[in-house]
């Protein structure tokens, strides 16, 4: 706990995808919830393609697939993949268990990534219940919970690491997920309450989330 801070008739291709945001002035990318609208991605394919795109309901349950292949028929036939990036996203969730010491990456129903933390220790044990994430920073600063002593952001021995993702606050304590200087306590329960993590870790998680992402967190 941390007191701080396509058919192929006519050649129809089907396209959809996912996209990230710069979050107000944030270092975090983040899902965009804000979907292209599908007349004006008609005229611009139709121009460069001479193909007509078809939006489905089918191809937005496909979302969380990484490629669609689709075969597109004008004199001959040719297989093409496109990357599902940019049109429709879905919303991102954080799982976390603290009996496996996992944290589980949800876009949609999909499972993106599980990665191994570290969890509060006796006495200081990891709040469980639904929560989203409240604030996201880099190089943060870390205060002591008991003495108060404060180790600036950067620097080698700041227990956070680089990147701090705050789930729950009593408006005073806080907890969150961080990265550390010890690697080796990944896997255990030694945590004054928040969510260690590998450093490459916690950077890969920060881009992948923003303030809303719900967090749910289970024994």
């Amino acid at each position: 706990m941390i007191n701080m801070l396509k058919r192929s008739i006519n050649s129809v291709i089907f396209i959809c995808a996912f996209g990230l945001l710069y979050c107000s002035g944030q270092i975090s990318l983040a899902d965009n919830l804000e979907t292209v609208s599908p007349p004006s991605l008609v005229g611009k394919k139709t121009r460069s393609l001479g193909q007509r795109i078809i939006f489905t309901d089918y191809v937005k349950s496909q979302v969380d697939s990484k490629v669609v292949n689709h075969t597109l028929s004008n004199n001959s036939e040719t297989k093409i993949s496109i990357y599902i990036e940019d049109l429709i996203a879905q919303p991102t969730e954080i799982k976390i268990s603290l009996k496996r010491r996992r944290l589980t990456l949800y876009r949609g129903k999909s499972r993106i990534k599980s990665y191994p933390i570290a969890v509060g220790r006796r006495g200081w044990e990891t709040p469980i219940g639904n929560f989203q994430v409240l604030e996201m920073l880099k190089n943060p600063t870390w205060i002591h919970p008991i003495t108060g002593k404060a180790i600036a952001g950067g620097k080698p021995q700041n227990p956070l690491g680089n990147y701090w993702i705050g789930f729950w606050t009593n408006g005073h304590n806080w907890v969150g997920f961080h990265g550390t200087p010890n690697p080796e306590s990944v896997g255990k329960a030694v945590s004054h309450g928040c969510i260690r993590m590998y450093n490459k870790d916690i950077k890969e998680l920060f881009h992948q989330v923003s303030p809303g992402t719900p967090v749910t967190v289970v024994r």
